[in-house]
C-alpha cells in the first residue's frame, strides 16, 4: 500500500477550516433524507456524519487509512479506496466531494467512476481547488524544493482545473453541467504557513529525506511571506475554489 501522508490529528489542528467552510457546496448538494450519497474523499468524516444525521445513507471513501479510521470512529461507513478506481455500480442518488478532487490527478478516471456509481439522473456536486488555487504557495514550494534538489511543478500532486477544463471533462462523461464557477476565497489560516505545508503539502515534502523537510518548509514559508503574511504575522492562503453541480444525463 502507498505511504499514507495524512494524519487526522494534524488535519484537526491545521486544516479543520477546510470542512468548516463547506457550507456553500453542501447547499449546492441540497441533500434530502433517504438519499444514498457517496462522499468521495471523505477525510475524517465530519461532513459524512452530518449527512447521516440528516437522514441520508452515506458511504465515505478515502485513500488514507488514517483518515478512514477517524471517520469510522465517528460512525461513518468509511472505506479505504482510490478515487481513480471507484468500485460502485449505479447505486447512489448523489456523489459529493469537498476539497478532495484536486488530489486526484487523473480526473477523467475519477469522473468516469463517479458516472458509473450514480443512478440515472443522479448528481455530482463538488468543490475543489480551481485554476489559480494557492498559486503563491505553490510557487514558493516549487522554488524551495528546487533549491533542495527536487525539480517538480507539483502537477503530479495537485490538479487545479479551469472552468472550461472541468466542464469538458464532465460533459465527456455524460453529465449535464448545471453550475460551475471558480470562487476566489482568501482564507485566514489558524496556524503559521509551515503547519499548513506540513499538513497539506505532505506528499510533496515526502520526496525529501525527513531531516530536510523542516528547512524546506521554512524556506517555502519565507518565500511566500511577502504575498501572504500581513504586518501582524497573520497568514492568508490564496484559495480559489472550483464549485460545480452536474447531473448524469
Amino acid at each position: 500500500m502507498p505511504e499514507d501522508h495524512w494524519s487526522s490529528a494534524r488535519y484537526e489542528a491545521a486544516a479543520r477550516f477546510v470542512t468548516d467552510l463547506a457550507g456553500p457546496v453542501l447547499a449546492l448538494l441540497d441533500p434530502k433524507p433517504g438519499e444514498r450519497i457517496l462522499d468521495l474523499g471523505c477525510g475524517d468524516g465530519p461532513i459524512a456524519k452530518g449527512l447521516l444525521d440528516l437522514g441520508c445513507t452515506v458511504i465515505g471513501v478515502d485513500s488514507s487509512p488514517d483518515m478512514v479510521a477517524a471517520a469510522l470512529a465517528r460512525g461513518v461507513d468509511a472505506r479505504v479506496m482510490d478515487g481513480h478506481a471507484l468500485d460502485f455500480d449505479a447505486e447512489f442518488d448523489a456523489v459529493f466531494s469537498n476539497a478532495a478532487l484536486h488530489w486526484m490527478v487523473r480526473p477523467e478516471a475519477v469522473i468516469g467512476g463517479v458516472a458509473r456509481a450514480l443512478r440515472p439522473g443522479g448528481r455530482f456536486v463538488a468543490e475543489q481547488g480551481g485554476h489559480g488555487n494557492v498559486a503563491a504557495i505553490r510557487v514558493a514550494l516549487v522554488a524551495a524544493l528546487s533549491e533542495a534538489g527536487v525539480e517538480t511543478d507539483l502537477s503530479d500532486i495537485w490538479s487545479f482545473p479551469s472552468v472550461d477544463e472541468q466542464r469538458a471533462r464532465l460533459e465527456a462523461a455524460g453529465f449535464v453541467v448545471e453550475e460551475v464557477a471558480i470562487h476566489p476565497r482568501p482564507t485566514p489560516l489558524p496556524t503559521a504557513m509551515e503547519a499548513w505545508l506540513e499538513t497539506l503539502a505532505a506528499p510533496a515534502l515526502a520526496r525529501l529525506p525527513e531531516a530536510e523537510r523542516p528547512h524546506v518548509r521554512a524556506r517555502a514559508a519565507a518565500l511566500a511571506a511577502p504575498a501572504l503574511r500581513d504586518s501582524a504575522g497573520r497568514w492568508t492562503a490564496d484559495y480559489a475554489r472550483l464549485r460545480f453541480r452536474a447531473r448524469l444525463a
